[in-house]
């Protein structure tokens, strides 16, 4: 970095512009970014948030991935604090639906009545599945309850920024620098939170990470569909039903077991399809190759459906096509703790968990880069085999790590120490008390192995 403070200089030669200067600096608008943003400044922090897109919200917005879940063990909620506030916020503008208390169950008039919104477990191997507590929401509802949320909590949030490199000096993350439309520029941080989904940051820093992969989706919504008629020919016609559903889901070329799922809008349906293997998520490449093969798919089947008497989908047309690919799983950390896919199928518990999933919990270890300080990470790229990843990488987790690694920066400067250094009983005590579950008490179904604690 040079002398000069608005100011650093490139490895090429020439310098860049200092833009920033923040407490916190959290690179990724998503939910996990969003939530480190929040949480940060809550407590104190000035913070600056930056994102590449026009909107925040990251896969939940811009992928589209319409259905909050893995939030539950039993009828317990697992995820609360910041996740709930989205919750209620987007609720009170009818824009998120979930089943009330009374209606999550085991039963087949509920699974009638709940299923095609997806807030059934579908983890279980029960017939039907329960209806649980998940929230299906409006894409839009959410950009507008992060900007409500940024604005009351007076975050810098800098738009149309994209992460081009990390500043390090002396293992130490202390900035970043992004190509914008007016060029080049930097954001100085004390402590940097990667959110990026693809560990964007902490590679460039230097962190040592591996890479998964995961099937790639193009989600869409549709318009014009009566889901009432689409719901009275599934179940009162179920040969008739099972026979076209079949041959949808063969057009479109890979799909979860519902193709499509009601959302709070009046005949608007979303459909988190076409599943697309054999793509690298960080490759321009495959990335622009998906995007063709994905609308490939979607006009076979939305050409199908109207020639199609598919009860409900006669009149349907494309709504729009999500703006974000969704891409499920690349650079993981490799970190000062790896979770492995037995820590989350053994609901493993540990000492210093920060984060709950459904069933499963995550250790403060698994948000620390190693050989970088003052660097913490936060989302579906935090530190995990792939295996396990891809079993604890729904939004409702992600977020409530964003939360832990915000307030975590936050404690870290209060106390001029490293991240590493946090007091984590402390840090869990202050995400309960801002509403949250760090899963330091462990439920009654968890593993309790000295090793792991």
């Amino acid at each position: 970095m040079s002398t000069n403070p608005d100011f650093v200089k490139e490895p090429a030669g020439g310098q860049v512009p200092v833009v920033a200067h923040a407490d916190v600096l959290v690179i990724g608008g998503g939910p996990a970014g969003t939530s480190a943003a929040i949480a940060a400044a809550r407590n104190g922090a000035k913070v600056t948030l930056v994102e590449r897109y026009p909107y925040l919200g990251g896969l939940a917005s811009g992928g589209m991935v319409l259905v909050l879940d893995d939030m539950t063990n039993g009828s317990e909620i697992t995820v609360k604090g910041i996740c709930q506030e989205f919750i209620d916020r987007m609720a009170s503008k009818d824009l998120a639906v979930y089943p009330p208390e009374a209606d999550r169950r085991v039963d087949m008039a509920m699974w009638q009545k709940w299923s095609r919104w997806g807030v059934h477990d579908f983890h279980s191997h029960q017939k039907p599945q329960p209806i649980t507590y998940a929230v299906a929401f409006d894409p839009d509802g959410w950009k507008r309850v992060s900007c409500d949320l940024i604005a009351e909590n007076k975050i810098d949030l800098r738009m149309h920024s994209w992460f081009s490199r990390a500043i390090v000096e002396d293992g130490r993350i202390t900035g970043v620098v992004c190509e914008s439309k007016a060029g080049r520029q930097a954001m100085m941080g004390r402590i940097v939170i990667d959110a990026t989904g693809d560990l964007d940051v902490a590679a460039s820093a230097g962190a040592p990470f591996t890479h998964g992969s995961f099937i790639l989706t193009t989600v869409f919504r549709l318009g014009g569909v009566d889901t009432d008629a689409a719901e009275r020919f599934q179940y009162g016609e179920p040969e008739a039903f099972q026979k076209l559903d079949r041959e949808a889901k063969r057009l479109i070329g890979g799909a979860w077991e519902m193709w499509w799922l009601k959302t709070p809008l009046p005949g608007v349906v979303w459909c988190n399809c076409p599943h697309m293997s054999g793509y690298d998520g960080i490759k321009v490449e495959d990335l622009t190759r998906a995007e063709f093969e994905g609308r490939k798919r979607i006009y076979a089947l939305v050409d199908w459906l109207r020639k199609t008497p598919l009860p409900g989908f006669e009149k349907c047309h494309v709504v729009d096509v999500a703006p974000q690919t969704g891409v499920r799983q690349t650079r993981l950390l490799d970190g000062e703790y790896v979770v492995t896919k037995e820590d989350v199928a053994e609901r493993v518990h540990f000492a210093d968990s920060v984060a709950r999933g459904r069933d499963y919990y995550t250790p403060y270890r698994a948000l620390l880069p190693r050989n970088v300080d003052q660097m913490l990470v936060a989302g579906r790229h935090y530190s995990a085999t792939s295996a396990a990843q891809k079993t604890s990488r729904e939004i409702p987790p992600c977020m409530a790590m964003g939360e832990a690694a915000g307030i975590a920066a936050t404690m870290a400067l209060g106390a001029n120490a490293t991240v590493r250094a946090v007091d984590v009983n402390a840090l869990q005590r202050k995400i309960r008390a801002a509403g949250g579950d760090p899963g330091d008490r462990p439920a009654p179904n968890a593993k309790i192995l000295q090793a792991a604690e």
